[in-house]
């Protein structure tokens, strides 16, 4: 199962910044578990959530050059309040350094103004083609069902100029 913890891009600014929100409803189907009785967002998905908006800042950041980009360290991770259905959690994502490999990022997730969670992520961006050539074709297709789903998140980008004014 995958879960798609973004619902929107509210900000973008490749290379620097995102900003996004994941509305918390009682009908996501984990919430029956945890718990039954006090429903709350789980500490794994806020970080998740997290870490899918930095990597639509990576992805937009590079015009999508990369097939994979995934998590390859979490530190410092600090949870505050709960996440209750009903509430929105506002996403934050900011690029600390990067090399040719790995993004370093400063996020935050907070409800209201108060933090929920915060982490520095690594994230590393590949693509499956580099070890294995047979991949080529995979490679562009994830690459172009990032871009549509992008743009669904984040309806106001298409253009290079729409992106830079965020």
């Amino acid at each position: 199962m995958r879960f798609s913890l973004i619902d929107r891009i509210e900000i973008l600014e490749p290379g620097v910044k995102i900003t996004a929100v994941k509305a918390l409803s009682l009908a996501e189907e984990y919430l029956a578990d945890h718990f039954p009785g006090f429903p709350v967002m789980p500490g794994v998905l806020m970080l998740e959530a997290m870490t899918q908006a930095a990597a639509w800042l990576v992805r937009a950041s590079e015009d999508f050059s990369h097939s994979m980009v995934v998590l390859r360290e979490a530190s410092g991770v600090k949870y505050g309040q709960f996440v209750e259905p009903g509430q929105i959690l506002h996403v934050t994502a900011e690029v600390i350094k990067q090399t040719e490999r790995d993004t370093t990022l400063k996020a935050q997730g907070t409800v209201d103004g108060k933090t929920t969670v915060s982490a520095r992520l690594v994230l590393e961006r590949y693509d499956l083609s580099e070890t294995q050539p047979q991949h080529a074709v995979t490679d562009q297709y994830v690459k172009s069902s990032m871009r549509n789903w992008f743009h669904l998140l984040y309806p106001t980008a298409g253009t290079a100029e729409s992106l830079a004014a965020g």
